[in-house]
């Protein structure tokens, strides 16, 4: 399993303290250090199944500065994956990947099931 997170994201604490607390190994990856490219959004956010707009963090200061809300209605799948490759911080955090299996957010019933 590869955890995308960002260590100073208190979501992300929760996520790791659910996985240790189930013993569950996995291998962490920093998201702002290292983000995710375009390519790796698009195959994530097919297996994830989710709408796109759940990859974007909307409560993130640099979301609200850019004014995504109302911009992303116009803009093509593709110009997404784009916008989000190109700073971590836009992206919704933790990602949980694992095969076929993508999670973003932490929420722990939903983690529960799928896990």
């Amino acid at each position: 399993m590869k955890l995308i997170e960002y260590a100073k994201c208190s979501t992300c604490k929760k996520a790791k303290n659910w996985l240790n607390a189930k013993e569950i190994s996995y291998e962490t990856r920093p998201i702002k250090e290292e983000n995710p490219t375009a390519e790796e959004l698009k195959e994530w956010h097919k297996k994830s199944g989710l709408p796109l707009k759940r990859f974007f963090n909307t409560s993130g200061n640099l979301y609200k500065e850019l004014g995504l809300k109302d911009k992303l209605g116009t803009m093509s799948e593709e110009e997404q994956y784009q916008l989000l490759a190109t700073d971590g911080m836009l992206v919704k955090r933790p990602i949980l990947i694992d095969g076929d299996m993508v999670l973003v957010g932490f929420k722990e019933s939903e983690w529960e099931e799928k896990i």
